[in-house]
């Protein structure tokens, strides 16, 4: 999963050569609104807080740095890469912040969130109405199993993944 945000940073710093990598993390994080997603979440990665030590975005709930870094990461330039439908890149942006801050969301969502990602990133895009009902099963039926079935039999109920849009 670090890869999705690996591999766009390693592309996006190949233009910056002769600037030393945090540099470019610092400024790429001053104006995440000028950058894809996956590069902001990596500069935030390159960036450590000086509240808790942790990479900055990442660290614990109560770091207001860390909180403050992890909402600006959605001001980043979110763009459907092509033959998936509208929406998919922000469901596998979403998905991939809640994998990687896993302390600021419940276990079963988090596990929702893991199992979700694999197919996410083949097209799959969830119904809203089927992301609710996925839910609110999991905020009543936590047992990490049962949400592994329903994440299971949602994904496989709609066929092919990459041709089906919801």
């Amino acid at each position: 999963m670090d890869g999705i945000v690996e591999d766009e940073w390693r592309r996006f710093l190949a233009d910056w050569r002769d600037v030393p990598e945090t540099e470019v993390a610092e400024l790429v994080a001053a104006e995440p609104d000028r950058h894809d997603w996956r590069v902001v979440d990596a500069a935030l990665d390159r960036i450590t807080c000086d509240r808790c030590g942790d990479r900055l975005g990442r660290g614990p709930v109560d770091c207001a740095a860390c909180e403050l870094a992890h909402g600006l990461r959605y001001a980043a330039i979110e763009t459907d890469r092509p033959g998936v439908p509208p929406g998919n890149e922000h469901a596998v942006r979403v998905n991939v912040s809640v994998v990687r801050r896993p302390q600021a969301t419940s276990a079963p969502e988090v596990l929702v969130r893991r199992l979700l990602l694999p197919a996410l990133l083949v097209g799959f895009l969830p119904t809203t109405a089927e992301a609710q009902r996925l839910k609110a099963v999991v905020n009543e039926d936590t047992d990490p199993g049962r949400v592994a079935e329903l994440v299971d039999e949602l994904v496989r109920s709609r066929g092919p993944l990459a041709t089906r849009s919801p």
